[in-house]
Order: structure tokens, then sequence, then C-alpha cells
């Protein structure tokens, strides 16, 4: 198989259980592992930490989620594997 032939949603699959950052449409940020979604990309994530964009352009901890927490879909603008670098 060929990265032209790879889908965005296996993509998320094979994140499940690992490290990803989410970035909402309201300048916050969630950083997890990812537990599941849907084809909605509606998304759970465990042991998430909240994180927003302060008046400098910095990351700012907001506060710390513990168990599990569901984010919309339709407010996600970007889901990144990994998890954020700087954290």
């Amino acid at each position: 198989m060929s990265i032209a032939e790879i889908l965005p949603l296996e993509v998320i699959d094979k994140t499940i259980n690992q490290k990803v950052w989410i970035i909402l449409q309201s300048n916050r940020e969630f950083t997890g592992t990812l537990v599941g979604f849907d084809d909605f990309v509606n998304v759970i994530i465990e042991d998430a930490t909240e994180w927003t964009i302060n008046e400098n352009n910095e990351n700012e901890l907001v506060m710390e989620h513990h168990g599990r927490l569901l984010l919309s879909g339709n407010n996600i603008n970007m889901l990144v594997p990994g998890g954020k670098k700087d954290c």
C-alpha cells in the first residue's frame, strides 16, 4: 500500500492507544491518549490535558482531566498523532 492509498480514518485508527494532540476551532488544545473515535471523528481521549492560547501567543496549561473526555468532531481543526512536542 502506498502513501496515496492511506485514508485519514486509517491513520487515526493506527493512533489508538497512542498520544495525540487535538486542536479545536476555539483555540483550545488537548493532549492525551486516543481511546476511540467514530466515522464523524468524535474522539475519546484519556488522561487529557487542556491548553489554551494566551494573549502572548503562548500555550498555557488550563487544566488536567482525569478519566475519559469526549471531543466533538465538528469542533476539531486538527488531530496530530504522537502528541505535542513541547509538553
